[in-house]
C-alpha cells in the first residue's frame, strides 16, 4: 500500500468513531472519544510503541532511542471534537505523528533520542468551557480546584466525567511532566482559517498563539406573560443579552488591527417559551488576541456595557471568568528549521500567528515548540464541511518527519 492510501485508511479509521449524524461529534471523556482513544492505542501497539495513559487521559506512545537517558522528541495533537465538527481538526496531528513512526519503522531508522506521540485529552472547550485540559495538566497550568465542578450541558461535572472514564480527578497532578526534560514538541494542524489559501502558500509556520479570556454570564430579569406585560414594564433578560452581544462586536471591531476577536457562542434562555418574557438567560463569551492590552480593552468595554444594561433594563447580571490565558511566542529556532526544510523541498511557506488555541501553547512551557499549519479549504473549521486536501496533509507529514529527524539525532561537533 502506498503512503497516501495508508494514511487515508488510518485517517478514516479514526473518524468512524462518531456519535452524531452531521459532521463528527466525539466529545471529550465520552464513550465515543474513549473508544477512539483505545483504538488509537491499539494502532500504536501495532507499531511496537510503548503505550501508557496518564492520570488525565492523555495517551503517550513512545518509540525508544538508541542512547539511554536522552529526552524525547514529541509529536501530537488531539482526537476529541466540537459538537458537529469536522474530520480534520486535531485528528490530522495525531494520525500524522503515527504516520511518521510508520515511515521510520518502514525504513528501519533508529534515532538517538526517543520519539513520543501524545494524544491530548479534552483539547476542545465544547464540553466544560475550558480547552487544552490534557496539555495544561501536563505542563502544570491546570487549576484543579477551580475546574473540578465545571459542568457540561447535561449537568455532569468534570470530576464525574473523569470517574466515568475510570480516571481519578484527585490524582490529575500526577500527569504533570514539569520535572522531565523534553527535547522539542511538534504539532501538525489544519490552519482553521483562510490565510494560507488566500496567500497561495502551502505551509504555515506559527510564531505565536492568541489566547482567550472566557466568561460565563448569568442575566436575571423577570419572567412574565408576553401578552399582558407592557413593553415599558418588562425586565427582559434576553434583550439584555442581545445588547451585550452587539456591544461586544463593536468593541472587537475597534481592535481589528491587533487581530482581536470576540464571540458570544452560547446563549440559553432558561424555561423559555414563546409567550413568556425571558426571565433568566445564561451566555458564554470568548475574547482572544495575541495582544493582552487589546484583549483587555474589549473586556473593559464588556464590563462597562454590563453595568449600563443592568441599570437601564433593571436586570441583575453576574459574570464569572472561566479562564484567562496568556498569548505565547513559539521557538524562533524551530521556526527557522521549519523554514529551511520548506526551502530545501521547494515548498512555499510563511510565518503566521494562530488565532486558535492549541496544545502547542501549553507545551511551550516544557520545551521548544514548532506548530505547522496546512491549508483549510475556505478557511472552514469546527464545521462538518471542514476540509484539507490529502496532498497537503502528506506534504505536512513530510515536513514533520524531517523536523523530527533533525531533532532526534545527537548533533556531532
Amino acid at each position: 500500500m502506498d503512503r497516501k492510501r495508508r494514511y487515508q485508511a488510518l485517517f478514516d479509521n479514526i473518524n468512524q468513531y462518531n456519535s452524531g449524524e452531521k459532521g463528527i461529534t466525539r466529545i471529550a471523556y465520552t464513550n465515543e472519544e474513549q473508544t477512539c482513544t483505545s483504538a488509537f492505542m491499539r494502532m500504536c501497539k501495532a507499531e511496537n510503541l510503548d503505550i501508557r495513559m496518564d492520570h488525565c487521559g492523555n495517551v503517550i506512545a513512545r518509540r525508544n532511542g538508541k542512547i539511554e537517558g536522552l529526552p524525547p522528541v514529541v509529536m501530537g495533537s488531539h482526537l476529541d471534537t466540537v459538537y458537529q465538527g469536522g474530520k480534520y481538526d486535531g485528528v490530522v496531528g495525531v494520525t500524522a505523528a503515527l504516520e511518521v513512526i510508520k515511515r521510520l519503522n518502514e525504513k528501519g531508522i533508529e534515532t538517538d533520542h526517543p520519539i513520543e506521540i501524545i494524544s491530548f485529552a479534552c483539547e476542545e472547550s465544547s464540553r466544560f468551557g475550558i480547552s487544552t485540559v490534557g496539555s495544561k495538566v501536563m505542563s502544570g497550568l491546570f487549576q484543579k480546584e477551580k475546574y473540578r465542578s465545571l459542568k457540561d450541558k447535561d449537568g455532569i461535572t468534570m470530576e464525574k466525567a473523569f470517574s466515568l472514564c475510570a480516571l481519578d480527578y484527585n490524582n490529575i497532578d500526577q500527569a504533570s511532566r514539569e520535572n522531565e526534560e523534553l527535547k522539542a514538541f511538534f504539532e501538525l494542524h489544519i490552519e482553521q482559517g483562510p490565510v494560507l489559501i488566500n496567500n497561495n502558500k502551502r505551509i504555515g509556520i506559527v510564531t505565536g498563539i492568541a489566547a482567550p479570556v472566557r466568561l460565563h454570564i448569568q442575566i436575571s430579569g423577570k419572567a412574565s406573560h408576553s401578552g399582558t406585560t407592557p413593553m415599558n414594564m418588562r425586565k427582559d433578560a434576553f434583550l439584555g443579552a442581545s445588547e451585550i452581544a452587539l456591544e461586544l462586536e463593536k468593541a472587537a471591531k475597534l481592535e481589528q488591527e491587533f487581530g482581536t476577536v470576540a464571540t458570544l457562542g452560547v446563549i440559553d434562555i432558561l424555561n423559555g417559551a414563546m409567550n413568556v418574557v425571558p426571565g433568566e438567560v445564561e451566555i458564554k463569551i470568548d475574547i482572544r488576541s495575541t495582544s493582552v492590552a487589546s484583549r483587555q480593552r474589549v473586556l473593559d468595554h464588556l464590563y462597562q456595557t454590563i453595568s449600563l444594561v443592568q441599570e437601564n433594563r433593571q436586570l441583575v447580571i453576574e459574570s464569572t471568568e472561566i479562564i484567562s490565558e496568556e498569548p505565547v511566542l513559539l521557538s524562533d529556532e524551530i521556526s527557522q528549521v521549519l523554514e529551511s526544510i520548506c526551502e530545501e523541498k521547494g515548498i512555499s511557506s510563511q510565518r503566521m500567528i494562530s488565532g486558535a488555541g492549541h496544545d502547542a501553547m501549553n507545551m511551550n512551557k516544557l520545551c521548544p515548540v514548532g506548530l505547522i499549519f496546512v491549508p483549510s479549504i475556505d478557511g472552514l473549521s469546527h464545521h462538518p464541511n471542514e476540509y484539507t486536501d490529502l496532498d497537503d496533509i502528506i506534504m505536512g507529514i513530510d515536513i514533520l518527519e524531517e523536523a523530527v529527524l533533525r531533532y532526534a539525532f545527537v548533533r556531532q561537533t
